[in-house]
């Protein structure tokens, strides 16, 4: 039995609220988070977003609910009626007494062990380094042989065939058959991977299947599959189901293709494009090459205009060291005529720039006379405003004051007394005159204005 809260009160009375937060606490307590398989029933999407259904077997049912912060990571729809495996909190709604699980997480029965091994073993191969890009080979531009592993019955084998017929016809296609579904496929997949290293005929292999459920795709989820496919010196193409399927043999291959056509797509250069490129290549070629022996024939018209006489090579030499010389006499004339204006301006600037010393000496008489002007008007208002500060402080003193026949009265504790309220009848005062001061005595205070 619990020991629960209310055990050493029995004789007190509680409110139902606090009953059914209690019971709360103590299923909430009791129960850590624990999965709970069942059927879905009775499923409601309210439009706050939340879900509400109750979980069943053949002997019992429990109400649910999943709240829209967890649901909206759920990447499927359940429906009434489908058997899953819920993660769920123990709890009671306490506005009803409802004993519900609080849903924290959903997946379909079945598939929740095959989902945890999926991701048990993709981290560990990731951790061992198989999925690093450094490992991923590069594809041939121009494979001379490809090898498809695959089944003969397979679908994806005639799309595989078809996209290599119709891009490139002329390369050879090697089949390494093996069983792609069921007991035992993973272990044949890794035998033709080895065969495929083994013969070491093709440049390319494509890994491929159609599309299925998790359980058709689950063999190329098996360690020894990605390990066959890591050591493979060729590059491997992974083909495998539809454009959203995964497998851990995506993960390790050196490429992955969403599809098998694509698969082929990826290993096979399209021979269209490329009798488009040859193309387009020779009509570029012949046009360069046209190009040239245009300008080579051009520079030998031109090499042959520049053939000339020996005497006539002579006469154009001498013509241009005349022209060389006139050239000469027009330079050295030019320079001449620069040089004398050179000097001319240099000349007038050292007249320009040569000192008056009359004028400056005349200049600094001027200022000296302004400089004495100028301090003796200052002195002068610097004497004016002395004075007038010197008036202010005789106005202000309070010596002054007094001696216009008032008088400074302060109490026995040094402070001016300046109502009748300060003092009171009885008190010493002193009074200040303007020349001495007297000790008196309160005899009387009247505090009217």
């Amino acid at each position: 039995m619990f020991n629960t809260p209310l055990s050493s009160t029995q004789s007190e009375v509680i409110t139902v609220s606090e009953l059914n937060r209690t019971a709360r606490q103590l299923l909430e307590k009791a129960f850590p988070l624990i999965w709970v398989a069942g059927e879905i029933s009775n499923l409601t999407r309210a439009a706050s977003g939340h879900w509400y259904f109750s979980l069943k077997d053949d002997k019992a049912q429990v109400r649910c609910v999943m709240f829209r912060h967890k649901n909206q990571y759920l990447d499927w729809a359940p429906e009434n009626g489908m058997q899953v495996e819920i993660r769920s909190l123990v709890t009671l709604y306490e506005a009803r007494g409802d004993f519900q699980l609080g849903v924290e997480g959903m997946r379909r029965s079945g598939l929740g062990a095959l989902f945890e091994a999926f991701e048990k073993l993709k981290a560990r191969l990731d951790q061992e380094g198989l999925f690093d890009l450094a490992h991923k080979k590069p594809l041939p531009a121009f494979p001379r042989q490809i090898g498809v592993i695959t089944s003969r019955d397979a679908a994806a084998l005639r799309d595989v065939l078809t996209t290599l017929h119709r891009r490139m016809p002329s390369i050879p296609i090697v089949l390494y058959p093996t069983p792609v579904q069921g007991e035992g496929a993973a272990a044949k997949i890794t035998e033709a991977i080895h065969a495929a290293i083994a013969r070491n005929e093709c440049d390319v292999l494509i890994l491929c299947r159609g599309g299925g459920s998790i359980e058709d795709l689950w063999q190329f989820n098996q360690e020894m599959v990605a390990r066959a496919i890591h050591a493979c010196p060729i590059p491997i193409v992974c083909g495998v189901g539809h454009e959203t399927d995964f497998t851990i043999a995506d993960f390790v291959a050196d490429q992955r293709a969403p599809t098998p056509t694509a698969a082929a797509e990826m290993v096979s250069p399209n021979r269209p494009d490329l009798l488009h490129q040859v193309k387009a290549g020779f009509a570029r070629l012949a046009r360069v090459m046209s190009r040239i022996l245009e300008m080579r024939m051009q520079h030998l018209d031109h090499l042959g205009r520049r053939l000339l006489h020996p005497g006539e090579k002579l006469n154009n030499q001498a013509m241009h060291l005349s022209h060389l010389q006139q050239r000469l006499r027009n330079a050295a004339a030019r320079t001449a005529d620069n040089q004398h204006w050179r000097i001319e301006q240099l000349n007038h600037r050292l007249h320009r720039t040569r000192p008056d010393i009359d004028s400056l000496l005349a200049q600094q008489r001027d200022l000296a006379h302004r400089l004495r002007t100028s301090q003796r008007r200052q002195l002068e208002n610097l004497d004016a405003t002395i004075h007038k500060l010197q008036g202010n402080l005789q106005h202000l003193n309070p010596q002054s004051v007094l001696a216009r026949g008032y008088s400074m009265v302060e109490t026995a504790t040094g402070e001016i007394a300046q109502s009748s309220e300060a003092i009171a009848a009885g008190d010493q005062l002193r009074v200040t005159f303007a020349q001495g001061w007297a000790q008196t005595q309160v005899l009387k205070t009247d505090r009217t204005k």
